[in-house]
């Protein structure tokens, strides 16, 4: 479970490093973000050559938690670090993928959990990830 003010390492090619979040995007009740939420947060470390810079405020999908996940079957899932993608809105009110890339492994429940805030989910992160958990 992520919340504010927490920092999350970025599993794509879109140049930001880490963000800091600032926002659970949702109902105000939602204090904590699971992995399929979608946080709003500010660079803090980003590549030279990047597109993004220091400052900048950017939406990002949650791809990994360190937090343990139960799943339907009963079994857990866990990861090393706290990791995300960072997405857009379009003229509809849907997320984009912006990066062409993914790094490291992405579990199957983004499929399902994010069915709210994209028609099909965020199917594009998952067929670009390298490994599906």
């Amino acid at each position: 479970m992520l919340q504010v003010r927490s920092y999350i390492k970025i599993a794509d090619n879109t140049g930001a490093k880490v963000v800091n979040v600032f926002s659970v995007n949702g109902k105000n009740s939602n204090r904590f973000a699971r992995v399929g939420d979608v946080v709003a947060g500010s660079v803090r470390v980003c590549a030279p050559n990047g597109a993004y810079k220091k400052g900048d405020k950017v939406y990002a999908v949650i791809v990994r938690l360190r937090k343990e996940t139960r799943r339907k079957d009963g079994s857990y899932i866990r990861f090393d670090e706290n990791a995300g993608v960072l997405v857009k809105k379009d003229a509809k009110g849907n997320y984009e993928m912006l990066g062409t890339r993914i790094f490291g492994p992405i579990p199957r429940e983004i499929r399902d959990m994010a069915k709210g805030y994209y028609e099909d989910g965020f199917k594009k992160i998952l067929s670009l990830a390298p490994e599906v958990i």
